[in-house]
């Protein structure tokens, strides 16, 4: 866990806190200095990039341990979900700046302890904001248990929200892909569809971590002690479920259309291969006349003969004509 520091005499720093009934999150500003108590009526503490001093002033008064960065990154599960001092830690991987043009993956731990809902992540994710905003529109949520399933509602929808966007990407790229002029690039379209693909693969990872979140967070004791969570819980279950059904299929569908459009362009190049390969067929032939008669030898037959010239245009014609014809007749041309 992580290691205790020094306080900083006369620092100041801020937590912002959600509470009952409040309209707008409580921004506090204390003094390392101060022997600070929390709020009891206070539901959600917010750490988005916090400082050390914020992380202390939080584990002190909770009486517990908070994850350092490092401890974040791990995979293994033991590391991600577990249960002490009578805290349940979560943390998930989720999925962040998904609207910039590389959106990628990090961590965030949610801690319920003494029915207080502690979340730390040190990148902003748009559904804590809007979670956020919620609880002020919302006074039913009382509990950290209640914040804690609010707040994994709002990721899930977040993750649709990304999903929806995808698919109508996608949908988009087939009907350009199936109903574009012959002949235009094929290069916006592939790299649309590969960053539709990419987004797709971390909110599936997102939906993953998810689920195993969902799962350990049913052995909390102020949810296990709730019907009504237990039965929010498991609405939120089957919604991470049939996201991660949508995103597999969405997968799958991106993986197609690609193929297809390289397999198009394979189409595409190899009829232009065909006709150089058939050019070069049909003047093959009027090229071997005008070379042999084009030598123009002392004792050649043909050299004084007046229809020479004519008779070695029409072989040229001819010899040029027939394969033609012959390929046409075959249907390779």
């Amino acid at each position: 866990m992580a290691s205790k520091g020094s306080w900083v005499d006369a620092e100041i720093f801020m937590l912002r806190l959600y509470r009952q009934d409040a309209a707008a999150p409580d921004v506090v500003t204390i003094a390392a200095t101060d022997a600070w108590r929390l709020p009891p009526d206070t539901v959600w503490i917010d750490l988005e990039t916090p400082t050390r001093d914020e992380e202390l002033a939080v584990e002190r008064e909770l009486g517990l341990d908070l994850p350092t960065p490092e401890e974040m990154e791990k995979i293994e599960l033991s590391s991600r979900l577990y249960q002490e001092a009578g805290a349940t830690v979560l943390t998930a991987t989720l999925l962040a700046r998904a609207d910039d043009e590389h959106p990628i993956t990090t961590p965030a731990t949610l801690v319920l302890t003494r029915n207080i809902l502690v979340s730390l992540r040190y990148n902003p994710m748009k559904a804590f904001a809007v979670f956020g905003q919620r609880m002020g529109q919302d006074h039913t949520i009382r509990s950290g248990a209640e914040a804690l399933l609010g707040l994994l509602d709002a990721v899930v929808e977040r993750l649709a929200e990304v999903l929806e966007r995808g698919s109508d990407q996608t949908q988009a790229s087939s009907n350009a892909i199936f109903d574009r002029p012959r002949g235009s690039a094929f290069e916006p379209l592939l790299t649309g569809l590969a960053r539709t693909q990419s987004t797709t693969a971390l909110a599936r990872s997102s939906l993953v971590s998810l689920s195993r979140v969902a799962s350990f967070a049913g052995l909390a004791s102020e949810i296990a002690a709730e019907n009504a969570c237990q039965a929010h819980l498991t609405s939120i279950q089957h919604d991470i479920q049939a996201l991660t059904e949508h995103s597999s299929h969405l997968s799958s569908h991106i993986a197609f259309l690609l193929d297809a459009a390289l397999g198009l362009i394979n189409i595409e190049q190899n009829g232009v291969m065909k006709i150089f390969a058939v050019a070069t067929l049909v003047l093959m032939p009027p090229t071997l006349v005008g070379a042999i008669y084009g030598m123009n030898f002392e004792h050649m037959p043909e050299l004084h003969w007046r229809l020479g010239y004519p008779m070695a245009l029409i072989l040229m014609l001819v010899s040029g004509v027939a394969p033609i014809l012959w390929f046409r007749r075959k249907g390779w041309f």
